[in-house]
């Protein structure tokens, strides 16, 4: 696993903290299909993650954003927008483009989500739990 979900990611919030993990457990499975030496071509892999990727987040938004308009959370629409351009920066991965240079692509997915998953949930979602 190169990818932990350790405390200081735990906002308090049972069900979001679950949808965190899933949210790591993703970012590991893209890591080993980065790592594996005898798989030659990746193409399918990388697809599969990225679309489990967009649907799960889609999802995972949907609840938090919910909770939020519940709670009536001051910061839900400066977070609102950085969910929106998280599904946008997914939404616009070239898929020709991640065929032609898979480890490329794979990296930069892993990039963009080891940052999402290091700043917004520490820094942002687990402002929602305070």
């Amino acid at each position: 696993m190169y990818y932990e979900f350790t405390d200081d990611y735990l906002t308090g919030i049972d069900f979001i903290d679950n949808e965190h993990r899933r949210l790591f457990a993703i970012a590991n499975e893209a890591h080993d299909v980065l790592t594996n030496e005898f798989m030659a071509d990746k193409y399918n892999h990388i697809v599969q993650i990225m679309e489990e990727l967009r649907d799960y987040t889609k999802t995972h938004f949907a609840h938090e954003e919910q909770y939020m308009d519940g709670i009536g959370y001051q910061h839900r629409f400066s977070q609102l927008h950085q969910h929106t351009e998280f599904i946008k920066k997914l939404d616009a991965m070239d898929l020709e483009k991640i065929d032609a240079q898979q480890q490329a692509s794979l990296l930069e997915v892993l990039d963009f989500l080891a940052h999402w998953l290091q700043h917004h949930i520490k820094g942002m979602d687990r402002r929602i739990g305070h």
